[in-house]
């Protein structure tokens, strides 16, 4: 999951909470008080206190004396986004799920995941990855559908339409570019 910071006046910023090592997940869970699963969780809901505590224990690793109390940005500067594996994971299961039903064509699937770029912290991305998958699909038939573990589409988190063109030198995701 990639938090999008964009601090009023500034350029957006991203961090990646797969990069958090053990020791930081948990100084972020006791600071606000939580399990990490239930930060994780958080995360996938935009809970400004999971985006909170994540951004801000990583900008320690460049401002170590940096407080909590000290980064309080304002409830629309913190959003997240996919990062490219969990666009995957979701276009993948997307496909599985829809192929399923005989019913359901290729050009149905890729319609229904038509908003999955607005969640993605690198929209081309998406956009890309599902135009394969139904070139794909239709191309090979349903046996040639990804083969992934099934997530509910449904529950995929819906976000804010922050800006997430550009990076910057805080940024930790190594995962998700974007140009």
């Amino acid at each position: 999951m990639i938090i999008v910071y964009t601090p009023q006046d500034g350029e957006p910023e991203q961090y990646d909470a797969r990069t958090l090592l053990a020791s930081e997940a948990s100084i972020v869970a006791r600071t606000i008080d939580l399990k990490w699963p239930q930060v994780k969780e958080g995360l996938s809901e935009d809970d400004l206190d999971a985006m909170r505590a994540v951004v801000w224990i990583l900008k320690k690793r460049h401002a170590p004396t940096l407080r909590y109390g000290d980064f309080d940005p304002g409830v629309d500067e913190l959003t997240t986004r996919y990062d490219k594996r969990e666009i995957e994971d979701w276009v993948d299961n997307g496909f599985v799920i829809g192929l399923a039903d005989p019913d359901v064509t290729p050009e149905q699937v890729a319609l229904a995941l038509r908003k999955a770029p607005e969640s993605a912290a690198d929209p081309e991305h998406a956009r890309a990855y599902i135009e394969k998958c139904r070139a794909e699909a239709e191309v090979g038939g349903k046996d040639s559908a990804p083969a992934e573990e099934t997530v509910d589409l449904a529950a995929a988190p819906t976000t804010s339409s922050a800006p997430t063109s550009s990076t910057s030198e805080l940024s930790t995701s190594d995962s998700s570019p974007v140009s």
